[in-house]
């Protein structure tokens, strides 16, 4: 079945993760990624473990970690020397067949290889030229480089993270990285619909700091409206009330009552009229108000039974609630499972079947589709050059022997 992204081919230019993660999603639904990396290491994130892969007799692969294996399924990789003359020209030629230039350079990089938008806007004027910087290429910041971790503090997630009486804490994935990611395949796209009606390529300018900025949704509009900058609620929520972690008799679980009718049916499920029509709990506005009281009544409730018995019960009675999981649980999920969130697929280097985690998009006429894992360092070198540069093998192995790939 050819995916949706099917003729579309990206000539990909992005290490660690946000730049990966949003190539990946669009490999996953049919477009040809060509990731560029450099000749002898490749993308840092090949090195960042352990873990890594194993070779079949238990030696450690320490340029393919399974770090690297999370971001980059069904790409080709090949290797190119930017800083060599006959590098930049095999660039500009294999970007002549390609639809989209994907970069995660930092802002004003690749003006020193020849490859600068401006540089080459005109020369390819139907491409789609995608910048990722932390800061974006204006602004006092734009010559700093940017990490997720640099954004979740700048951004204002890291305030609103963990809880009052800790040190700052960051979500425990780049999550700052994974929505820019998106939000860039959110204006790829976009730019390829606008490129299909006019035949004009552009330049999407993407910044770390934006998206981070962009996302904080309902808690940015808080601050913008009452000047108040919010706090760390811990599992709690700044608008919503009960809706945090409770504790159980063996535990914590997660108790979301996120509309009135819920809240009614959670007083009616405990035989507790009282809590329903008590003053102080009846709207969740009230029950805002009076946060602490509110949490005190249902904790001392919640308390006398087990998480196992909240999850199953408050299940039937259409109320919210979930396990903290850790995440080999996660996996072991029914409902995960029978998502199907875990494929597998052969992989070269340790020549057994590896698992992967799946993609969430469910198309019911073009499905992501899983052809390869992600490629050894410069596995395609040949592959690529060979049908879209039409170099024969021992071209490829001259451009390897003067150091070019």
């Amino acid at each position: 079945m050819a995916g949706p992204l099917e003729g579309i081919r990206i000539f990909d230019m992005t290490r660690i993760l946000a730049g990966p993660t949003a190539t990946q999603i669009l490999a996953d639904l049919g477009a040809d990624v060509i990731k560029v990396e450099r000749p002898g290491t490749g993308d840092d994130v090949r090195g960042w473990g352990p873990p890594f892969l194993k070779t079949p007799d238990g030696e450690e692969a320490r340029l393919d970690s399974v770090y690297f294996n999370a971001a980059n399924r069904n790409k080709r990789s090949i290797t190119l020397n930017l800083a060599d003359p006959e590098g930049q020209q095999i660039a500009k030629r294999l970007l002549a067949r390609c639809d989209v230039f994907f970069e995660n350079y930092k802002t004003g990089d690749l003006a020193k290889y020849g490859l600068d938008y401006e540089q080459i806007k005109d020369e390819f004027p139907g491409l789609i030229y995608c910048s990722l910087s932390g800061f974006g290429h204006t602004g006092p910041y734009a010559p700093r480089p940017g990490f997720d971790l640099v954004v979740q503090a700048m951004g204002g997630l890291m305030s609103i993270t963990g809880t009052e009486d800790q040190q700052p804490v960051k979500v425990g994935v780049a999550a700052a990285d994974l929505m820019a990611g998106m939000y860039c395949n959110v204006g790829i796209l976009a730019a390829l619909r606008h490129r299909d009606k006019t035949g004009e390529g552009q330049h999407l300018d993407m910044s770390l700091l934006e998206t981070q900025v962009a996302w904080l949704v309902n808690e940015g509009m808080n601050t913008l409206h009452t000047g108040k900058p919010s706090r760390a609620w811990g599992t709690a929520h700044v608008s919503i009330c009960p809706y945090q972690a409770m504790p159980a008799a063996d535990g914590h679980f997660i108790l979301a009552v996120g509309t009135e009718r819920q809240y009614r049916d959670l007083c009616a499920f405990l035989d507790r009229p009282d809590l329903a029509e008590d003053p102080r709990f009846k709207t969740n506005a009230d029950r805002v108000a009076h946060r602490a009281e509110c949490v005190a009544a249902f904790s001392e409730i919640t308390q006398t039974q087990t998480i196992d018995w909240w999850i199953e019960n408050l299940a039937t009675a259409g109320v919210p609630a979930a396990p903290v999981n850790t995440i080999d649980k996660v996996f072991e999920d029914p409902q995960v499972k029978a998502r199907e969130m875990v494929v597998e697929m052969d992989h070269p280097v340790s020549g057994k079947a590896e698992k992967f985690i799946a993609s969430p998009l469910n198309l019911s006429k073009t499905p992501p589709e899983y052809h390869r894992p992600a490629p050894t360092l410069g596995q395609h070198n040949e592959d690529v050059l060979g049908e879209l540069l039409e170099m024969d093998a021992g071209e490829v192995a001259g451009l390897a022997d003067r150091g070019v790939i």
